[in-house]
Order: structure tokens, then C-alpha cells, then sequence
């Protein structure tokens, strides 16, 4: 008997794990729960897509100057940028595109081809340098309006109550008529 013990133990506790398990309903993936997902996230371009689609129908840009190492724009992602009122705002008003800072690949704008420039253990991008005054600091934006000219460069981490009103300050155009800090008010 003393042998059987422990194989009849070991069933009892199988059997018991069999039974709790068949009561567990599994976790519902059906494709409302991933389409609502893809809606509720921000559709970034590159420059390219960005580019062309403007000239098919004007809006301003949004440009995220980002490197793979940086921890605040890592932030941004995961907080900010996953805010619904900033996903909704920036799909609709904006031409909103993510611009690794640190990208290898030429992008040709306006006849001119923006290349990597090796720089000690890591380089830059030009287009990411010249849309930030070469201050390349991560993260920044860049808002620009539909002629593809810079209104601002917008550095360091954003909560998302200051970027929607920094976005709907631009989009609504109010940095021609007023300083940011009168539209706040």
C-alpha cells in the first residue's frame, strides 16, 4: 500500500487540475478585440508616404525624431502616444510620421537626398538634423504645415493633456494670431 500511495496521490492531484481547468473560459481574441486595437493606435507614415499624400490632400505634419536607445521616446509610445484623444486627433488633423534619427536609408526630398552620417559609435540622419537646427535631442517634434515648412520643433517628453493643446494650437493655426502661452490661458 505504502507503494501505491504516491501514484494514487499523483492522480488525484492530476485529476484535480483537469477539473479546475475545464471551468476556465479562455480569453475572447475575436477580431472586434483586434480591430478595436488597430483603431485605437496612431497610423504613422515615413516622410515618403507622408509627402505624397499631402500633395493628394493637405494637412499638416507631425514629425516623432526618435532613436531606437531613448528611453523617453520608449515612453511616449507605451503613455502618450497611446492616449486615445492623441491617437484620434493626430489620425484626423495630421500627417503623423515616426523618423528614426539614426535611420541608414537616403530619403530624397525637394531635390535634395538626406543620408546617414557616421559619427562616432553611431551617426545621424540629416533630414532628422536639419528638421531640428542640428540640436539633436530625443524625443522631439517637428509640427509643419502643409507646405512642408517647419512651424516648430517641440523637444524633450510630452504628457498627453500639453500635446493635444500644442497639436490643436497648430492645427487651428493660432501661432499666426498668438504666442502659445496666450492660447493656453
Amino acid at each position: 500500500m505504502k507503494k501505491l500511495f504516491p501514484l494514487i496521490w499523483s492522480f488525484f492531484v492530476l485529476a484535480s487540475l483537469v477539473i479546475s481547468y475545464s471551468f476556465i473560459t479562455p480569453n475572447d481574441t475575436s477580431t472586434s478585440a483586434i480591430e478595436e486595437e488597430d483603431v485605437a493606435s496612431i497610423k504613422w507614415y515615413s516622410w515618403t508616404e507622408a509627402v505624397k499624400l499631402n500633395k493628394k490632400n493637405p494637412k499638416k505634419i507631425f514629425v516623432d525624431v526618435y532613436t531606437d536607445w531613448c528611453g523617453w521616446c520608449k515612453k511616449m509610445d507605451q503613455s502618450t502616444f497611446k492616449d486615445p484623444k492623441i491617437v484620434k486627433y493626430l489620425n484626423e488633423h495630421y500627417y503623423p510620421i515616426k523618423l528614426d534619427a539614426e535611420m541608414k536609408e537616403d530619403i530624397v526630398f525637394n531635390g535634395h537626398t538626406f543620408k546617414f552620417v557616421k559619427n562616432g559609435r553611431r551617426g545621424y540622419h540629416q533630414l532628422a538634423a536639419s528638421l531640428l537646427d542640428n540640436k539633436l535631442s530625443f524625443p522631439s517634434f517637428v509640427a509643419l504645415n502643409e507646405d512642408i515648412h517647419r512651424i516648430t520643433i517641440i523637444p524633450g517628453y510630452q504628457k498627453s493633456n500639453d500635446l493635444i493643446l500644442m497639436l490643436q494650437y497648430f492645427e487651428e493655426e493660432k501661432y499666426k494670431t498668438m504666442t502659445y502661452q496666450e492660447y493656453v490661458k
